[in-house]
């Protein structure tokens, strides 16, 4: 068996199992761990809470099997159920389960290890590897198309949007003037392009690049929009008592998770109203003082955890009927639209690439390739 302890650290390990655990004591409880990964946190959930069973959902294949791997070594499959989905397709696991309610809900929204230190996964720019930056190597969108054939409109808004890039355009307009003599395919690549045009008075702490890389994953992986679906999900299928508990690493993360929480903490009504009406009162409740953050220690003895923001909320009562409406919009509304733009934009790159593929075997002579259709099923391990 792969040591999966040894590639992946948990990051706020104990804060996030003494948030979840209280929720998972009575039997028949079920928890969900949105982003499994390795499952560093997942298997401390099950053993902190005997009683309770756990889905763990995860578009990562090889994570997925090393984590089943790893419950099955402790003990622990039993009461795992490992899903292959992206976490914005929440309901519809619980409903191929039989499953109505849940009494936790976790999402790690970091990179885990494993996809952070695999150089051929191109998520690091610390290393030179394929613009691939895909969670699931399915899906047929990669930073290499992507950077191949936006626009420079496009990649402007994505750099800027997801990446906060001040020079957004610059770095933009660049790509596009030299992608038409030389393809962009790799970290290096991409490193140099950046490092050319970012002065250096302007340039954040690290890697020049870091922005442009992580508005890239994000866009390659549609990270913001399946957030934006999944948290109303979660509430939407939380039993009462039931806790939402979710690690962000960036401030576009934070926003989204803070901006939904705010909503079912706060007064649904006008101020100055001498009562406030029992549908109009907070639905959820704040465990956490905004965001927990590591400490010096853990930062330490694992840096990736010196960016994380922990927040948490328990459903205290079960969602008014108005509120629950708009709950249902949120998670079916502009997000998705615009995530199936982005999906239909990938396929039509795949099936450019497969016509490319078809050509070559066709005129090479005796070679055969093959190449991958997309899978679009659910595949269960």
């Amino acid at each position: 068996m792969t040591d999966v302890t040894a590639i992946h650290q948990p990051v706020l390990l104990d804060q996030c199992v003494d948030l979840v655990a209280p929720a998972l004591a009575a039997p028949g409880s079920v928890a969900v761990d949105c982003t499994l990964g390795l499952a560093g946190h997942a298997t401390h959930f099950l053993k902190a809470a005997p009683n309770a069973r756990l889905i763990g959902i995860d578009r990562d294949s090889e994570a997925l099997a090393l984590a089943t791997e790893r419950m099955r070594a402790e003990g622990l499959a039993d009461r795992f159920t490992p899903v292959h989905a992206a976490f914005d397709e929440f309901a519809q696991v619980l409903v191929d389960l039989g499953i109505d309610r849940v009494h936790a809900v976790f999402m790690d929204l970091g990179l885990s290890s494993l996809q952070i230190d695999e150089t051929d996964r191109g998520f690091s720019y610390s290393h030179d590897a394929p613009l691939d930056m895909r969670m699931d190597v399915s899906q047929p969108l990669t930073a290499e198309r992507i950077l191949a054939d936006y626009s420079a409109e496009e990649l402007t808004r994505i750099f800027r949007e997801y990446g906060e890039e001040k020079f957004s355009r610059q770095i933009a307009r660049e790509i596009v003037k030299r992608r038409t003599a030389e393809p962009l395919t790799t970290s290096a690549q991409l490193n140099r392009l950046v490092d050319e045009v970012v002065p250096q008075a302007h340039r954040p702490a690290g890697n020049p690049a870091k922005r442009v890389f992580q508005a890239l994953r994000i866009e390659v992986n549609g990270e913001l929009d399946k957030l934006a679906r999944t948290l109303p999900q979660a509430a939407l299928h939380l039993a009462v008592g039931g806790r939402l508990v979710v690690e962000s690493y960036h401030s576009l993360e934070d926003k989204t998770v803070k901006s939904f929480m705010n909503e079912g903490l706060k007064v649904d009504a006008p101020a100055g109203l001498p009562m406030i009406p029992p549908d109009a009162e907070p639905y959820l409740r704040e465990l956490t003082r905004g965001a927990v953050k590591a400490d010096e220690a853990e930062i330490a003895a694992n840096p990736r955890s010196a960016s994380v923001r922990l927040r948490a909320v328990e459903l205290v009562k079960d969602i008014p009927d108005s509120r629950r409406r708009r709950l249902e919009e949120a998670a079916d509304g502009v997000a998705s639209r615009r995530a199936g733009r982005r999906d239909q934009r990938g396929r039509q790159h795949g099936q450019r690439g497969q016509r490319t593929e078809q050509h070559h075997e066709r005129t090479a002579k005796g070679a055969v390739r093959t190449s991958m259709d997309r899978t679009t099923g659910r595949t269960r391990r």
